[in-house]
């Protein structure tokens, strides 16, 4: 391990070339926003130094387990993308941010750093490790450095951007953990190897959470533009005995609710889009005709609700507003939709914005469900048992 960033900070491999290695390989950013990993080195590479770097692994997402499987799987890989990507960019200090609720990954990261600091492969940069303020919106980039910081996690006006401005006032190339696990063998097996997956007519590789009414939930290494029906039974078993798929989460809570019979939709980025859904994190969660997608909606209002950082009106207020409305038999359609315009147009940060896609997702696709159409005489009528107070087997995970 560590020979790929040794020479690299010894000089015997090209920085350059490893930067044109990552953008010729198509790598997004996987934490949920997908912004082109290499165009992200370059850009902040540009800026004036001292730059920082920050790594994301507060892994908050619903029903988004990625980060922590891989974490405990194999720690040295990620840390070996985090030195290459910050000899590549120039950074002086990294700055680790682990979801506080992760504790035995903690340990196990803190053994790993120790490891490397008694063996260094190369002169390191100064590394710290950081303990997660327990907040879903420290997910959030500028509020993860706020954290940092010190300070209360709440997102940041833009401009500047983070990259020019970010952590303690200095250029920051901020990263997800998986992003930075995959550097090392891109760099090692060049960048067709990773672009050479891909299914539909998309590249790469997507490591997908899933959960819900599956016989084999868990973390599953995918080609990007798999269909979720793909998913399901090439890697997940199938669906569970007595159980067909009626709906599913395409990327965890602020991801959006589709229906059974928008299964071959391609699940990468830009896909889902004109579905009004999005990738985010590539949390899959599977729902059954034994469940109610309005409670599945419900049920993640009411976290955002709770998650809201309290900053801008239209999220702290909007939230807990739809959140009530939500509990009624017949939803206000034209109250519901007014209240999730105003949230994705005034709110500060993704979370506000992207809230009201559950909203959006029931009127358009679950209609029968809310009163605001027959139920479909095709689809078999859910047992009471709302998705709202418990969970489908294997989405506690």
């Amino acid at each position: 391990g560590y020979q790929t960033a040794a020479a690299l900070v010894n000089g015997e491999m090209d920085a350059e070339a490893v930067l044109a290695a990552m953008e010729d390989s198509g790598l997004r950013g996987l934490g949920g926003a997908g912004f082109p990993a290499g165009r992200k080195w370059r850009i902040v590479r540009d800026q004036p130094v001292p730059r920082l770097m920050a790594v994301n692994i507060d892994e908050g997402e619903p029903g988004t387990f990625k980060d922590r499987t891989y974490l405990e799987r194999d720690p040295h890989r990620f840390l070996e993308g985090v030195l290459i990507a910050a000899q590549v960019v120039g950074t002086e200090a990294i700055y680790i941010y682990l979801r506080d609720e992760y504790h035995g990954c903690r340990a196990l990261l803190q053994r790993a750093l120790d490891d490397l600091r008694a063996d260094p492969p190369c002169p390191l940069p100064h590394i710290e490790l950081r303990r997660g303020a327990g907040a879903y919106i420290c997910g959030e980039e500028s509020a993860m450095i706020e954290s940092i910081e010190g300070k209360r996690g709440e997102p940041r006006m833009r401009p500047p951007y983070i990259a020019q401005v970010g952590l303690f006032g200095r250029p920051t190339l901020e990263h997800n953990f998986e992003t930075l696990y995959w550097v090392r063998d891109i760099v090692e097996r060049g960048p067709q190897w990773f672009a050479s997956f891909g299914r539909h007519g998309r590249k790469g590789l997507r490591s997908f959470s899933v959960s819900g009414r599956v016989k084999h939930p868990g973390v599953k290494l995918a080609p990007a533009g798999i269909t979720v029906q793909e998913l399901i039974d090439e890697y997940c078993g199938g669906m569970l005995d007595g159980h067909q798929l009626y709906a599913y989460l395409p990327g965890g809570a602020s991801g959006g609710i589709l229906p059974a019979s928008l299964n071959n939709i391609p699940l990468d980025f830009d896909t889902l889009q004109p579905y009004g859904c999005f990738i985010g994190s590539a949390a899959v969660i599977v729902l059954s005709q034994h469940d109610r997608a309005r409670d599945a909606a419900l049920n993640v209002m009411r976290f955002f609700e709770h998650e809201s950082c309290g900053q801008c009106t239209p999220c702290r207020v909007g939230t807990a507003k739809a959140a009530t409305l939500m509990q009624a038999p017949k939803w206000d359609e034209e109250l519901l939709d007014d209240l999730a315009q105003v949230m994705a147009d005034a709110s500060i940060c993704g979370l506000g914005q992207a809230a009201p896609n559950p909203i959006r997702c029931i009127h358009k696709y679950f209609a029968h469900e809310v009163g605001e159409g027959p139920w479909p005489g095709d689809l078999p009528k859910p047992r009471n048992s709302p998705l709202a107070e418990q969970l489908p087997k294997g989405a506690q995970s």
